[in-house]
C-alpha cells in the first residue's frame, strides 16, 4: 500500500512538472519561430495545462481501463469549473471577457452535449474519436485566424502568459524542455494510473470513481496553479478563459485520442451515462446564468461552486459505499439546494439590472 501511494505522488508530481516544462518550452519554442503571443496563449498554454489529462487517458485506455480514461475527464471538467473557477472568484472576483461567453463557452456545452450524445449508447468508437479529434483541429485552427483580428490590447494580456527569461532562449533549449516535459508527462501517467487502478481494486470502488475523483484532481493541478496565478496577479479573465479552452480540450482532444488508440474504443460505464455526464452538461450550463447576470463571478458565486463540489464528492462516496442516506441526500439536493441556488441567481440578476439602469 505504501509503495502504491508513493507511486501515486510521484506520478502526480511528474504530471505536474512535466506539464510546466513542456508548456514553457513550447510558448519559447513557438515565439521563436514568430508566432504571436496571443496564439500561443489560446492554443499551447490552454490546452498545454490539460496535457496530465491527455497523459492519464491515453495510458488508461492503452491499459484497457476505459472507466478510468472516460472519468478522468469527466471529473477534470466538473472540477475545473466548479473547484478551480470557485477557489479562483473567492480569491478576486473574476471577469469574463465578451468572446469567453459569446464563443468558448457556446463551444465548451456544445462539446458537452455531443459526447453525452455519443456515450448514450455505452461507447464512444474509434471513428465517434476520430470526429472528436477533427473537431478540435477544426476549433484550434479557427483561433489562430481569428487572432489576426485581435485587438492590441487583448495581444498584449496573452502576452504576459509566455515566459522571459535568458537560459532558455536558444530553440535548443527550448526543444529539449518540450522533450523532457513529455518524457515526464508519459512516466507521471504510468505511474499514476497504475496506482489509481490498486486502489480502486483495494478500496472495493470502481475505476471511475477513482478517475472522477483523486485522479481528476490530480490532473486538474496545472489548472489550479494557472488560474489562480492568474487571478492573483489580476489577469481574471485569463483564469476563466484557462479553464474554458482546458475543458473544450479534454471533451474534443482527450477524449478524441483516448478513443482513437484504444483498441474498439472507450466503453463508457452506465453510471456516467445516468448521471456524471449529466452532471458535466448541467455544469457546464451553470456557466451562463452567472456569467449573464454582470460578466463577473463574484466571491460568493464562487462559495456556490465550491459548494456544490463538495456535494458532488459526498453524492459519489456515498453512491460508491451503496449508502443507506444516498436516497435521502439526493431527495434533499433536487428539492432543496438546486431551486434555493435558481432563486438566488434571479434576484442576483434583478439586482445587478437595477443598479445599471
Amino acid at each position: 500500500m505504501l509503495m502504491q501511494v508513493l507511486m501515486f505522488v510521484l506520478g502526480l508530481a511528474a504530471l505536474v512538472v512535466g506539464a510546466e516544462v513542456m508548456v514553457r518550452g513550447a510558448s519559447r519554442l513557438a515565439v521563436s519561430w514568430g508566432i504571436s503571443p496571443l496564439v500561443v496563449g489560446l492554443t499551447v498554454v490552454a490546452f498545454g495545462t490539460s496535457a496530465p489529462e491527455m497523459a492519464v487517458s491515453i495510458d488508461a485506455a492503452l491499459s484497457g481501463s476505459s472507466d478510468l480514461a472516460i472519468g478522468n475527464v469527466i471529473g477534470s471538467n466538473v472540477a475545473n469549473i466548479l473547484l478551480i473557477l470557485g477557489i479562483s472568484a473567492l480569491v478576486a472576483p473574476l471577469l469574463v471577457a465578451e468572446q469567453i461567453i459569446r464563443q468558448e463557452i457556446p463551444v465548451m456545452i456544445g462539446a458537452s452535449l455531443l459526447v453525452l450524445v455519443l456515450a448514450l449508447d455505452g461507447s464512444i468508437g474509434r471513428a465517434e474519436s476520430a470526429l472528436l479529434f477533427v473537431l478540435v483541429i477544426a476549433y484550434t485552427v479557427y483561433l489562430v485566424v481569428q487572432s489576426r483580428r485581435a485587438s492590441q490590447a487583448t495581444s498584449d494580456e496573452f502576452s504576459t502568459e509566455i515566459p522571459a527569461s535568458q537560459w532558455d532562449r536558444h530553440w535548443s533549449v527550448q526543444a529539449a524542455l518540450v522533450l523532457g516535459g513529455l518524457a515526464l508527462l508519459v512516466l507521471g501517467a504510468d505511474w499514476l494510473v497504475g496506482a489509481a487502478v490498486v486502489f480502486a481494486k483495494m478500496m472495493g470502488v470502481s475505476d471511475l470513481v477513482i478517475g472522477l475523483t483523486v485522479v481528476a484532481v490530480g490532473t486538474s493541478m496545472p489548472e489550479i496553479a494557472t488560474s489562480l496565478i492568474a487571478a492573483l496577479r489580476g489577469q481574471r479573465d485569463i483564469a476563466v478563459g484557462n479553464v474554458v479552452g482546458s475543458n473544450i480540450f479534454n471533451l474534443l482532444a482527450v477524449l478524441g485520442a483516448a478513443g482513437v488508440v484504444s483498441a474498439s474504443g472507450l466503453d463508457v460505464p452506465e453510471a456516467a451515462r445516468n448521471f456524471d455526464l449529466w452532471v458535466m452538461l448541467a455544469v457546464a450550463f451553470a456557466c451562463l446564468p452567472i456569467l449573464l447576470t454582470g460578466r463577473e463571478i463574484a466571491r460568493w458565486e464562487g462559495a456556490v461552486f465550491l459548494g456544490y463540489y463538495a456535494a458532488y464528492l459526498l453524492y459519489l462516496i456515498l453512491a460508491a459505499q451503496q449508502h443507506d442516506s444516498l436516497p435521502a441526500y439526493s431527495s434533499m439536493m433536487l428539492s432543496y439546494v438546486i431551486p434555493l441556488t435558481v432563486v438566488t441567481l434571479v434576484v442576483s440578476f434583478m439586482r445587478r439590472r437595477r443598479a445599471a439602469e
